[in-house]
């Protein structure tokens, strides 16, 4: 698995998080990582973005950013808003395969999810992953309204022809209610993929150290981790 694409559900759901956890995982495995940042909104040219994020908490990894757009929208309207170049799709696949050449492990973080924009011409996440020939991984939401939109997520990238290569609950409540602890069962099922991790709420604003640490736990061995699906699901499930 050279390149790992990562995608989520919607926005805000512990995508950027999730990418540092399988970052630090493999760093403890003895891997390189690499970590590609399609398109970063939201942020002025001297403020820190995700890539910068998954590299304080999971440690020495390569950094890229293809573009940057200041208001916090979808890359392609924010590309558009700013008079700026956008990101096209062949160049997130360029990047990544170059990065690819000289480590171990590749991860390409998208922005938002799986269709959200990057040109005029509809480029997508999903467009780059395609061109790589890369699986995807999903991250998704724990509570209510999360089983269908993992389902959309993870059709539409049957129908183009990827390969789901799992989904991480991003973000796992201390005291989870009847329906996420029913979607520890049901997400797999409806996902027709794996489930691979999930990461405890507020995992993000742990030390550094405390998360590199900690990382594995929370995802499986498929991502360099040793956290036990079918014991979560034991554990959680009602």
């Amino acid at each position: 698995m050279p390149v790992l694409v990562i995608t989520g559900t919607g926005t805000e759901i512990g995508k950027t998080v999730t990418t540092a956890a399988v970052a630090a995982a493999a760093l403890a495995a003895g891997r390189s990582v690499a970590v590609l940042k399609a398109a970063q909104t939201g942020v002025g040219p001297d403020e820190r973005g995700d890539a910068d994020e998954v590299a304080r908490l999971a440690g020495p990894v390569t950094t890229a950013e293809l573009a940057r757009f200041p208001e916090p929208l979808a890359p392609g309207t924010a590309a558009r808003r700013a008079g700026m170049t956008p990101v096209h799709p062949h160049e997130v696949a360029e990047r990544a395969a170059k990065l690819a050449t000289e480590h171990d492990l590749v991860l390409v973080e998208g922005a938002g999810g799986l269709l959200v924009r990057f040109d005029a011409a509809g480029g997508t996440l999903a467009d780059a992953a395609k061109l790589l020939g890369a699986p995807v991984l999903v991250v998704a939401q724990a509570g209510l309204g999360t089983l269908n939109v993992t389902e959309l997520t993870t059709r539409e990238l049957r129908r183009r022809g990827l390969e789901p290569a799992g989904v991480v609950i991003g973000s796992w409540p201390t005291t989870p209610d009847l329906a996420t602890r029913c979607n520890v069962a049901d997400l797999p099922e409806v996902a027709a993929a794996p489930l691979l991790g999930a990461l405890p709420a507020g995992a993000g604003a742990l030390p550094p150290a405390e998360f590199r640490t900690a990382a594995p736990a929370w995802l499986s061995p498929r991502l360099d981790g040793t956290w036990d699906a079918e014991a979560f699901r034991v554990r959680e499930t009602p």
